[in-house]
């Protein structure tokens, strides 16, 4: 079977740096046999913060984009936290809020984006329980803020 760090490879996936936390917090915290992942926003690979609302500025196809890049930050997050992600067992809950207008109603479409990826990525051990909502707004008017739990090996 294959690896999470090889099937990281196989896709051509080559993970951003780890985020640093921009207030009084950290970007996980290790408990038991969990790994949980403060909220991540979308970054370029060039480190630009994608933003906006969706329905409005943002097109729900762009968010799913975003969603991903979410998703890629929470990779590199856990990496940096556990070493390795062949330590993670399974993906266990995500949690996704979209910055959007009150008539969008495509939040779990945009938040599909990082579980396809998180599927990708961890194989059978990747399907999740998983929220994804609609916000007035998030911090600095990104896009797609991502939440995650791990289950991982001691």
């Amino acid at each position: 079977m294959s690896t999470a760090e090889a099937r990281l490879q196989t896709l051509g996936i080559e993970l951003p740096p780890a985020s640093k936390p921009v207030a009084n917090y950290v970007s996980g915290v290790v408990t038991g046999n969990l790994l949980y992942l403060s909220g991540h926003g979308p970054r370029t690979a060039e480190g630009e913060l994608q933003c906006g609302k969706v329905g409005a500025d943002v097109t729900p196809e762009e968010a799913y984009v975003h969603a991903r890049l979410v998703g890629l930050a929470l990779l590199a997050t856990a990496r940096a936290a556990l070493g390795s992600l062949d330590r993670v067992r399974r993906v266990i809950k995500l949690f996704g809020m979209v910055n959007a207008t009150p008539q969008f109603t495509g939040h779990p479409s945009v938040i599909n984006g990082c579980s396809d990826l998180l599927v990708d990525v961890f194989g059978d051990a990747g399907p999740h329980a998983r929220s994804a909502v609609g916000m007035a707004g998030l911090p600095n008017n990104i896009s797609v803020e991502i939440e995650a739990i791990f289950e991982i090996e001691p």
